[in-house]
């Protein structure tokens, strides 16, 4: 199946407002931070930014408020050269935002999400982007959507015969029906064990889950492990993917990059092993740099560090 190479993501868009500080509070305790930076996030707009910066012909569905948070996302994509042509507007609700500490010791972060408009994409605006999700190649799609839009987006997808990838994050638990419907799941192992009940340490409970996908309908499981690596199985064979040894800065945001990285290389027709190599890339690069959506790497960079790493 090829349509254009078109990826559509359908997702969240949030402002991210990111504090750096040397240790992390405790409840009832304040805390000095050490820098502060505001900028666009949320897991669709992370992941479309990676797509796009990796090369990927992408459009981004994602709802926004009527305020000024709203004007964080569209400044943005516009400087990138993002199509914009999709973005909504939710006349009550605000545009999400979420509130980061990361640890500048060893780069962990605490994230507190407030979804707002994206909560709130309507049937009608599902319907209203039926033609677009049913001519893509791939949908990628997260679980920062309220989950009646979410069902609807992967329907429609599944229906039109658009590969669907679902990044299960934040960690909820979905039923069977939606889970057929998926075509490559890319949960990391706190995501992995909340849908399967198996806790993900190693490479042979990363396949003990995967199996359990398989179960549920699932044709394509890829787990991340964060610093043990990244666990592929195309439902005939698992391997476990090394992790690249990079200097880390900050880890917000590294999982969008894969998944994005991940959906441009399966739309350039690399086969799942490879596509989840470049992915492992571009996650790699993107924790060497402060931020989320602006730390999301350049082709040229994913590219060289692939060959570097793989093409020995």
């Amino acid at each position: 199946m090829c349509k254009a190479d078109k990826i559509v993501v359908f997702g969240s868009f949030v402002v991210d407002l990111t504090g750096h500080t040397e240790k992390f509070p405790v409840p009832g305790e304040t805390v000095l931070g050490k820098s502060f930076k505001l900028g666009p996030g949320g897991k669709g707009s992370n992941q479309a930014v990676a797509a796009h910066r990796a090369g990927g012909n992408v459009t981004l569905v994602t709802k926004l408020g009527k305020d000024v948070f709203a004007d964080v996302a569209k400044s943005f994509y516009h400087a990138e050269g993002m199509d914009t042509s999709r973005l909504l507007t939710d006349d009550t609700l605000e545009t999400g935002t979420a509130l980061i500490m990361v640890n500048e010791h060893n780069g962990q972060n605490l994230i507190l999400v407030t979804i707002g408009s994206c909560g709130n994409i309507t049937h009608a605006d599902v319907q209203k982007n039926k033609a677009l999700i049913q001519d893509a190649d791939i949908l990628l799609t997260q679980l920062e959507i309220n989950l009646s839009a979410l069902t609807e987006v992967i329907r429609l997808a599944h229906e039109g015969g658009t590969a669907v990838i679902l990044n299960p994050a934040p960690a909820q638990a979905l039923d069977d029906a939606l889970l057929s419907m998926v075509d490559i799941i890319t949960p990391n192992e706190t995501e992995a064990e909340t849908l399967t009940g198996i806790t993900v340490s190693t490479a042979q409970d990363a396949a003990a889950a995967a199996d359990v996908f398989f179960q549920k309908g699932v044709k394509k499981v890829i787990i991340t492990m964060g610093e043990k690596g990244v666990y592929v199985n195309d439902g005939t064979r698992g391997a476990l993917i090394p992790p690249i040894p990079v200097t880390v800065q900050d880890t917000t945001g590294a999982g969008d990059a894969f998944n994005g990285g991940l959906a441009v290389a399966l739309a350039k027709h690399m086969d799942l092993f490879d596509a989840a190599r470049f992915g492992n890339c571009t996650g790699a690069l993107s924790v060497t740099k402060s931020g989320t959506a602006p730390a999301m790497p350049k082709r040229s960079d994913i590219e060289a560090l692939y060959q570097a790493q793989y093409s020995k």
